[in-house]
């Protein structure tokens, strides 16, 4: 083994050459032919050889750290844990701002109020000592079921000071969820909230390895009682911080293979799945991330992405890091741009959802506008997008005229803002990157990655794409023959995106079979997305592996990638793809813009006195459809990829209704049982439209 890796670190060595040249800022990594084309003067990635016997290289790196995958802070390689991460940030930040929330004791909205990093880590080690008075053991799991604010980050310090594993509990789960979740991590602590105290007390009963239940804003006199045959304490988070403070336990502190979290991936199908993440997992990805963007001390972030999930954790480890502020957002969603206003965040965190909703909104308002102003932002748009194209300052006028209203409403100071989840249109991301006046990144990961696998640069003004390899991990992609992606593609390669590295997790908890599907004997995981690596090294999604299926005549369908085409269209919301082996054809659940279908009714003369009846009318069905044509025209999807039949809802996909995961992605056996009648009936209309020879709609 010693010598085979010695073989390939020669191989590699000859693939790298240092830039002799004084002064040259560009990539030390340098085109070499066996590499192929792939290696371009940004120099994003390097290609090396997975198998020095087979001669061919598939193995992706970023050209940043090509030699060795990074597991720790460069600057601080003695930071191994998230507990290590946290000693830092409140040792060197101690004075300054750290989390803040507008929620006051008394239950009124105001202003922002802080909290320091040293009054956090006072905070910290007062829970993590509550916890080891209450009898809590070392090692054990530790729920946390409540939405985001600054408990949240508090308690998860606590598990990180104290060797706890934190399990977060999304707080849309229905109680069966929560129960299995609870009792499949065997958690003897949980942290709720007052609303969901009594629904979590209902089923005690059958969860028996709680010990501990600590209601987080909670009045100390309203703590119920239980009987001591439960075995169950019942606390306020301030009873516990009093408690902790008085019983002071010093520090039990994790090691890197240490078990930091377990993430419950609610999936799309089945019971969840817990991602065993470690304190070293965590670490490297969050110091391969350090390679992309700084964060300063100034930097101010607004928190409301579910902390349950690996991209909000990842963000916020980082942010600690580096010293910055984070404010929590009020709880609900549609005040977020009231927060934010007074917030004034200089980092923005988002979903392509949102950022949708965003572009829609501005397009909208523009059109409504007509006349002078239509045409000033017109001009403003194209003018400061093709010098953005070119690399060259835009005339700061376009702001002054136009740009700079647009980007008060996320509070006027943000200087970049990040995309994941799931793809952001490239026309949405240039268009942001115009009306914010800053770049926008965006990233690609997995929870089983520990967040982020690939990532765009600072100064990549490109898009479409999602950047190049994360430093703590290798990329490859994989032949995937019934779909006809392979690694020999011309002129770009195509498969399964595999990653490996530090960051990939270390399974799933009490599920060996299933961490088999995913990760490799050569310890690759294999994510079920399709890429393809596009010139300069960047990758790129363009197909999920997991959710294709048939159609009658053999073709593949992947309908994620169409749903993402479809959400275009300016009368989609959100859409269901459906087709299967038995039909020829694919259908789809349209949930509407309610706003755009009324008033396209309105210039129709169409009178309706509900939304739910404009969405049965046919003519609504005929327009949609026609649009939704013109949008797959325009990407080119093939002639079995466009749908044939529509059915318009009122009411959207949500976790709330079982249609949609907490990552917003549709949960496709739900939403096919949800819709059976809708399906079948328009099944029913294709046939009967074919054997008659006409086109429905």
């Amino acid at each position: 083994m010693e010598s085979k890796a010695s073989r390939r670190l020669q191989a590699i060595q000859n693939h790298i050459t240092t830039v002799a040249a004084a002064g040259d800022q560009q990539s030390a990594v340098q085109l070499n032919q066996t590499a192929g084309e792939f290696f371009h003067e940004q120099g994003y990635s390097v290609v090396l050889p997975e198998k020095l016997q087979t001669g061919k290289w598939n193995v992706y790196r970023s050209a940043q750290s090509p030699l060795k995958l990074v597991s720790r802070y460069p600057d601080h390689p003695e930071i191994g844990t998230l507990h290590d991460n946290f000693v830092y940030a409140s040792e060197t930040f101690r004075d300054y701002k750290y989390l803040g929330t507008r929620i006051h004791t008394d239950g009124t909205v105001g202003e922002y109020k802080w909290t320091t990093y040293g009054e956090t880590a006072a905070a910290r080690t007062a829970i993590g000592s509550g916890l080891v008075a209450h009898g809590i053991p070392k090692g054990s799991s530790i729920g946390i079921y409540f939405i985001n604010r600054p408990e949240w980050i508090i308690v998860d310090h606590a598990c990180s000071a104290y060797s706890y594993i934190s399990v977060p509990l999304y707080d849309t789960l229905g109680p069966d969820a929560v129960k299995y979740i609870v009792n499949h991590s065997s958690a003897q602590a949980i942290f709720c909230v007052p609303q969901t105290l009594n629904s979590f007390l209902s089923f005690l009963s059958e969860i028996p390895s709680v010990r501990l239940v600590v209601v987080v804003g909670g009045i100390d006199e309203l703590m119920p009682s239980l009987p001591s045959s439960t075995g169950v304490k019942v606390v306020s988070f301030s009873q516990l911080i009093t408690q902790g403070k008085s019983n002071h336990y010093p520090f039990c502190p994790p090691k890197p293979e240490d078990v930091a979290t377990i993430c419950y991936t609610s999936g799309t199908t089945g019971t969840p799945k817990g991602a065993v993440l470690s304190h070293g997992n965590m670490i490297a990805n969050v110091a391969g991330g350090s390679f992309g963007i700084k964060f300063f001390p100034s930097d101010v972030y607004i928190s409301y992405l579910p902390l349950a999930h690996i991209y909000e954790r990842f963000n916020q480890v980082i942010l600690a890091y580096y010293g910055g502020s984070v404010g929590f957002y009020q709880g609900d969603n549609l005040k977020l741009l009231d927060d934010m206003a007074l917030l004034r965040p200089t980092v923005f965190c988002s979903v392509p959802r949102l950022y949708n909703r965003v572009y829609d909104g501005i397009v909208n308002a523009v059109k409504s506008s007509g006349g002078l102003k239509e045409k000033l932002f017109n001009a403003a748009y194209n003018a400061k997008r093709q010098a953005l194209l070119k690399g060259k300052s835009p005339s700061p006028m376009w702001d002054r005229l136009v740009f700079n209203k647009i980007k008060a409403k996320l509070g006027g100071r943000v200087r970049f803002m990040v995309s994941g989840a799931s793809p952001l249109s490239p026309d949405v991301m240039d268009f942001l990157r115009v009306c914010f006046s800053c770049p926008v990144l965006e990233g690609y990961g997995m929870t089983e990655s520990s967040c982020v696998i690939t990532f765009m640069n600072e100064d990549d003004p490109t898009s479409g794409h999602v950047g190049s390899p994360n430093p703590a991990c290798e990329v490859k992609l994989v032949d995937v023959p019934e779909m006809n992606y392979t690694s020999d593609d011309q002129p770009y390669p195509r498969g399964e995106i595999c990653v490996r590295g530090p960051i990939v997790f270390q399974g799933y908890f009490k599920d060996e079979v299933q961490t088999r599907e995913v990760i490799d004997d050569e310890g690759w995981l294999h994510t079920g997305d399709i890429g393809l690596w596009s010139p300069g090294g960047r990758l790129k999604i363009i197909d999920r592996k997991k959710n294709i299926f048939k159609l009658a005549q053999g073709e593949y369908i992947a309908p994620e990638k169409i749903e993402n085409v479809y959400a275009k269209c300016k009368f989609v919301a959100q859409s269901f793809i459906y087709g299967d082996s038995f039909n020829s054809s694919l259908v789809a659940i349209v949930c509407v813009d309610p706003e755009v279908l009324k008033a396209w009714a309105a210039n129709e003369g169409i009178k309706f006195e509900s939304l739910e009846q404009l969405c049965d009318d046919p003519r609504a069905r005929t327009a949609v459809l026609a649009d939704m044509d013109a949008v797959g025209k325009e990407a080119q999807l093939r002639g079995f990829e466009f749908v044939r039949s529509v059915t318009l809802v009122a009411e959207p996909f949500t976790m709330e209704n079982g249609l949609l995961t907490p990552t917003f992605k549709i949960k496709r056996p739900q939403a096919k049982e949800h819709f059976a009648k809708a399906i079948a009936s328009m099944y029913e209309e294709l046939a009967a439209s074919e054997s008659s020879g006409r086109k429905l709609l």
